[in-house]
């Protein structure tokens, strides 16, 4: 047993790592994460002979990611572990590699959407399966604080893979592109990478489509850790001016952005209109409904309305889940979903060892915009005024916590609704939502960040979308919550 001095490590977190940099994350703590994380999925009962002993490894542009990505590296081969190396990434080319190289489990360095001066790490097990705190990650975290690491007989081996070949067939799979090709109209596309990571898959998905009727127009796209444009966080209402002029500068017909590690991936019709994500899944799980009948499609509680009457009306299988990357993975596991999406711009895909892909997004979403022949508003208008929604709005608490106001919120649920014909239907599956006849809402804990969020939404109704919006924010309010988005 090789012993290192006892420490707490208060990076670990609900779903990754993520702490802010030289305080609760270095590289001596990313040296005992690679290291503990190796020696748990060497002892993991998964952990089973199809799989290879080696782990895959890959980061963002962010400037500490790299030295990061070495120390974790170092932890892993003394562990007795192989690293496969893929150099620069985005998470999903580490969900991807894992699978693909029959890897034990893989680690993204990356901090996502963060801070510059924050950074973390998500970690995946054979077959890209997520681990989260109660499926591996509080093992790791207690292996990693104590120090206790295993002997070995034998260092791991170290191998650089950067050839991203296997991945770019892949994700080309999702599409046909004699969809894309010979267009009436040919589609013109704002893609704005943040100076992140997706530049170059980008790139070379673009190569792929060279011959195609689509016109490429790349913003902020070489990858720079220093962000010089600020960080990559669509979900900023400020961070996506930049793409909307230059949208409307080009009369493109559609924008896409990404964020850091580009997991995810946000959309602006041609009007410049920023698309919230909970259309998004009801336009994806349309556009699968479509190629495979009856099949599941999974989806969290925050906005319903919309994606449950496309499921219904194209005779799907509707199945709720708590939000969360890793819960929504295990219940498309569960029940064989062929696509999963959460309003949070994270889309889940079967065919993807169940993980979301901001590249396979908007694939889609342009080759449903070829196929079909509409403007990309034509494609969200009926559903945007006939389930509007309120938005995310997130509000800091002060003098209750989050398990109290929702507590309180039970206690006299139909406040909200006096004249309802019925009762309010509630639901605690993540949080608590509250169902009435013609609205509902959605009140919970983040499970990354000390905010409550609420969700409002209506049977087409925008008059009374906001007046139940403002009761219940005033509501919060009154309870001790501050609006954390002013």
């Amino acid at each position: 047993m090789q012993n290192f001095p006892p420490i707490s490590i208060t990076c670990f977190k609900a779903y990754d790592i993520r702490g802010e940099l030289n305080v609760n994350l270095d590289n001596d703590i990313a040296y005992r994460v690679g290291r503990a994380f190796a020696q748990y999925l060497k002892m993991s009962e998964q952990a089973n002979s199809q799989t290879k002993n080696a782990i895959v490894i890959g980061s963002d542009i962010r400037q500490s990611s790299e030295s990061l990505k070495k120390s974790a590296i170092d932890g892993i081969l003394d562990a007795g572990v192989d690293v496969i190396d893929l150099g620069m990434t985005g998470t999903e080319e580490v969900y991807f590699f894992t699978s693909h190289y029959q890897a034990m489990g893989g680690i993204e360095v990356t901090a996502s959407h963060n801070p510059i001066n924050f950074n973390g790490m998500k970690l995946v097990r054979e077959n890209s399966k997520p681990i989260s705190s109660q499926t591996g990650l509080a093992d790791i975290q207690k292996i990693a604080e104590s120090g206790e690491f295993a002997d070995v007989a034998n260092r791991g081996d170290y191998q650089l893979k950067t050839d991203k070949t296997a991945y770019i067939d892949h994700l080309m799979s999702y599409i046909d592109i004699k969809n894309v090709s010979n267009l009436a109209n040919p589609l013109k596309i704002v893609i704005n990478s943040g100076n992140g990571s997706a530049g170059p898959v980008v790139d070379l998905l673009v190569e792929r489509l060279e011959n195609t009727s689509l016109e490429f127009i790349k913003l902020h796209h070489e990858p720079d850790g220093s962000f010089p444009n600020g960080i990559p966080n669509p979900m900023i209402i400020a961070n996506r001016k930049p793409t909307e002029e230059k949208l409307l500068a080009e009369k493109a017909d559609l924008a896409i952005a990404f964020d850091g590690d580009f997991d995810r991936c946000f959309f602006f019709d041609e009007n410049g209109r920023f698309i919230e994500g909970t259309y998004l899944v009801g336009v994806l799980a349309q556009a699968f409904l479509d190629k495979e009948q009856g099949a599941s499609i999974v989806y969290d509680p925050r906005n319903i309305l919309n994606t449950e009457s496309i499921i219904h009306n194209a005779n799907g299988k509707a199945v709720m889940s708590q939000s969360g990357h890793s819960f929504i993975k295990e219940i498309m596991r569960q029940t064989e979903a062929v696509y999963g999406g959460e309003m949070s711009a994270h889309h889940y895909f079967r065919d993807f060892n169940y993980c979301d892909s901001g590249m396979i997004t908007w694939l889609l979403v342009v080759e449903l915009l070829a196929k079909s022949g509409k403007k990309f508003s034509q494609l969200v208008d009926e559903m945007i005024d006939s389930f509007p929604i309120s938005g995310e709005i997130n509000f800091k608490l002060n003098g209750i916590t989050a398990k109290e106001l929702l507590a309180k919120l039970k206690e006299n649920p139909n406040q909200f609704d006096e004249n309802s014909q019925e009762n309010a239907k509630l639901d605690e599956l993540d949080g608590l939502s509250v169902n009435f006849d013609k609205w509902r809402f959605n009140m919970r804990a983040s499970n990354t960040e000390p905010l409550v969020r609420l969700n409002v939404e209506t049977i087409g109704d925008k008059e009374l979308l906001n007046a139940k919006t403002t009761q219940i924010c005033d509501w919060i309010i009154a309870n001790g919550g501050v609006n954390a988005d002013h």
